[in-house]
């Protein structure tokens, strides 16, 4: 999977959060955003997601085999990317296994592991049966970050991922990612180096304010 920004930026109202971005994201590299609080970092990792659109430039998708690259259309994008972030919300009022089960109807779990497996993954196997309502800042981020990892698509974006989690918590956060990340596009929004310290390449929002 590639996904290729061309002059792209986004406003709001007469505000440019970032302008004139050029960038190729590509499989099996692992990419950083970084800047201050209110910099927009999670605005432009939402415009490379497609929830919202650019105000100039582009965002295209590809997808290639051992054969071709071909454009993907990006109405169909979501079949490619999970997404991890605070202000995404769970379904409370579903037990864990149920939200799993619900979710892996939309978006194909990783066919080694099933959902009871995922479960233990994310040492939540006291708290299966417990309605997610119930559960900890902690736990609810530990299942965030279990319907991204755990999800059959070939790009990750991660926003903020240590959000809520205690040191055990962010040490599960690396060991997924080292487990289950190889050969995926990961781009990571976050101010926190612990968050993205092994990523190859590094996007930083401040070089793309000079430019507004």
């Amino acid at each position: 999977m590639t996904i290729s920004l061309t002059n792209t930026g986004k406003r709001f109202n007469r505000d440019w959060i970032f302008r004139h971005l050029n960038y190729r994201f590509e499989s099996g590299t692992s990419y950083a955003i970084t800047g201050s609080n209110g910099s927009g970092k999670s605005t432009l990792l939402q415009v490379i997601a497609g929830a919202i659109s650019p105000s100039q430039g582009m965002v295209e998708y590809y997808t290639s085999d051992t054969n071709e690259t071909r454009p993907a259309p990006p109405e169909n994008i979501f079949q490619y990317i999970s997404i991890a972030a605070p202000y995404l919300e769970l379904i409370e009022e579903m037990t864990l296994e149920e939200f799993l089960q619900f979710h892996k109807e939309f978006k194909p779990l990783l066919p080694s592991l099933s959902i009871q497996k995922i479960i233990s993954l994310i040492g939540l196997d006291g708290a299966r049966s417990k309605q997610i309502r119930y559960f900890s800042s902690g736990m609810k981020q530990r299942v965030k970050l279990a319907q991204s990892f755990f999800s059959d698509t070939p790009v990750l974006l991660l926003d903020e991922p240590c959000t809520n989690l205690d040191t055990e918590g962010v040490e599960l956060y690396l060991k997924l990612y080292s487990e289950f990340c190889a050969g995926r596009l990961i781009i990571i929004s976050s101010n926190d180096p612990v968050e993205y310290s092994f990523c190859r390449e590094v996007i930083r929002m401040a070089d793309y304010k000079k430019k507004l």
